[in-house]
């Protein structure tokens, strides 16, 4: 359907077929749809220009999630908005949460395609089908300005986990054995403070597929020697946390959980199951980062996709989400994807993942980790083609103000800002679905860094919160990563100081510490 004539383009919301897909017709008229409209802030929340600051988080003023819901979420007049335009276009109101400047509506396929100016198909390809769309949306010009983004129409994979299945070990072995670590192992060579267990703390993680499974957690801590954690679920979307098999989501689901944990053993880990399109994605984000309950103080993403796959207002969605946490001094790690500097994309040129591309998250990347005789040696992970540390400079993204300093001419945000041991071939001993496995991938590298994190709230006794501008100013030389200057991800090459294969390095946990209190 094209855009009416009274219609206005939502900025950033078009949308291509997927690589290799073909439409089998329209959708049905009558198929339910629901789906998520952001709003603006009734007041603009801290930018890039706010919160790119080098100032030691004990100086920070953050806002609770009070504070900024009520200073920064959706006015009441403009949700009023949205609704009197779900009544005139015959769809449903089912939520409206003013923090996440959010509102859920439902409706036919038919009312949404007249709403939003767009025709719904079905598509097929190489890996299955989905509801989708081409070209932008569209809505009536007088409520253009309140939207920021709409969300669910499309219902395509938006993301895959970034993790890779070494292999089922014989038994649960330490390193020596196998070359697999337990995240203890690596915790204590990477010389996380001491003296922590992440109590006070919430780290929250997001899953977009699998599940978990109560009586793995319970067995792989007592074979740690670890408290049992406490986790919690909670659902987005309506998705729930269903385990299936270990080759499938739930190598993601239990690495994330078992890494982050086994850090900091006594934080609680809040998991966000949330379907796998952009519209759950991005309600996965908000719903975390405004968790007034579980108040996660940091939160670890190990799921994404190469820029080219997003659309332009999901990407800004997801930063601004970003920003916001920041000013709420909630950190965000995202894993820099496994397949090199191409991120797996076929078309000869280098792409980055995101949402680790997006300025406030922070980028993590893959090392090849090897201890011998008790000398640790690191390079950049790179066991060959599509299992290799991700890292390049996004196309979306321009520089920010942190990284200017280092700008040698890059076209946009240089990923990661930091890394940790990711190679599969000295991965990480887990349990998924009543087996022992060694799984690698930068998905590890996420949790372990929020692990870490989470120790340095604890014992600093207020969040680091938004770590980038620190890393690339003040904490610039003190120690506080490894730095990694062996090795490639394909077109980005290691070299001494930060490059677009590991960052600035693998962490020394307490000489962070060290730095961030003084």
């Amino acid at each position: 359907m094209a855009s009416q004539s009274n219609h206005t383009v939502i900025a950033g919301s078009d949308k291509k077929a997927l690589a290799g897909a073909h439409s089998l017709g329209a959708v049905q008229d009558d198929q339910q749809i629901e789906i998520t409209v952001r709003l603006r802030p009734s007041t603009s929340p801290p930018n890039s220009q706010d919160t790119d600051v080098d100032q030691h988080p004990g100086a920070r003023k953050y806002l609770t999630r009070e504070q900024f819901s009520a200073a920064h979420g959706a006015s009441a007049g403009d949700i009023a908005a949205i609704e009197n335009f779900a009544r005139q276009n015959q769809l449903v109101v089912i939520k409206t949460d003013s923090a996440q400047r959010a509102v859920v509506l439902s409706g036919t396929a038919a009312a949404m395609s007249k709403a939003f100016g767009t025709t719904l198909e079905d598509y097929e390809h190489p890996d299955g089908t989905y509801r989708g769309r081409k070209g932008p949306l569209s809505v009536p010009s007088e409520i253009a300005p309140i939207i920021e983004g709409v969300f669910g129409l499309d219902d395509r994979p938006q993301a895959t986990s970034k993790f890779k299945i070494q292999g089922q070990p014989a038994q649960f072995t330490p390193h020596a054995a196998g070359g697999s670590f337990t995240p203890v192992e690596l915790a204590k060579l990477y010389n996380f403070p001491q003296g922590a267990d992440g109590s006070g703390q919430c780290i929250g993680i997001l899953e977009l597929g699998g599940g978990t499974r109560p009586a793995d957690i319970k067995a792989y801590f007592k074979k740690l020697g670890l408290v049992t954690p406490k986790v919690k679920i909670i659902s987005v979307d309506h998705a729930k946390n269903r385990p299936s098999t270990a080759d499938s989501a739930d190598g993601e689901v239990m690495l994330d959980i078992e890494v982050a944990a086994a850090v900091a053993p006594k934080a609680t880990i809040a998991v966000y199951f949330a379907p796998n399109t952009d519209r759950g994605f991005l309600d996965a984000v908000t719903t975390a980062v405004h968790d007034a309950v579980n108040k996660p103080s940091v939160i670890s993403i190990s799921w994404g996709s190469a820029e080219i796959n997003w659309t332009a207002q999901a990407m800004d969605a997801f930063e601004q989400a970003f920003a916001d946490a920041a000013a709420m001094g909630v950190t965000i790690c995202c894993a820099s994807g496994d397949n090199g500097s191409t991120d797996g994309v076929s078309d000869g040129a280098q792409h980055v993942d995101f949402p680790a591309s997006a300025p406030h998250a922070l980028g993590c990347g893959g090392t090849k980790l090897v201890v011998s005789n008790g000398a640790k040696t690191e390079t950049v992970w790179n066991a060959g083609t599509n299992s290799a540390t991700g890292g390049g400079f996004s196309t979306h993204f321009a520089v920010p103000a942190y990284q200017s300093a280092l700008n040698q001419g890059w076209s946009g945000r240089g990923v990661p800002d930091v890394a940790g041991d990711a190679d599969p071939a000295s991965g990480y001993a887990v349990r998924v679905d009543g087996q022992d496995f060694v799984i690698g991938g930068t998905s590890a590298v996420a949790p372990l860094w929020a692990g870490l994190v989470a120790l340095l709230n604890q014992k600093l006794g207020h969040p680091v919160g938004y770590l980038n501008p620190l890393l690339y100013g003040s904490l610039k030389g003190k120690g506080i990563t490894t730095d990694i200057t062996q090795g490639n991800n394909g077109a980005q090459q290691a070299k001494t100081g930060w490059d677009a294969c590991t960052g600035w390095g693998s962490p020394n946990g307490q000489k962070l510490l060290t730095a961030l209190s003084s």
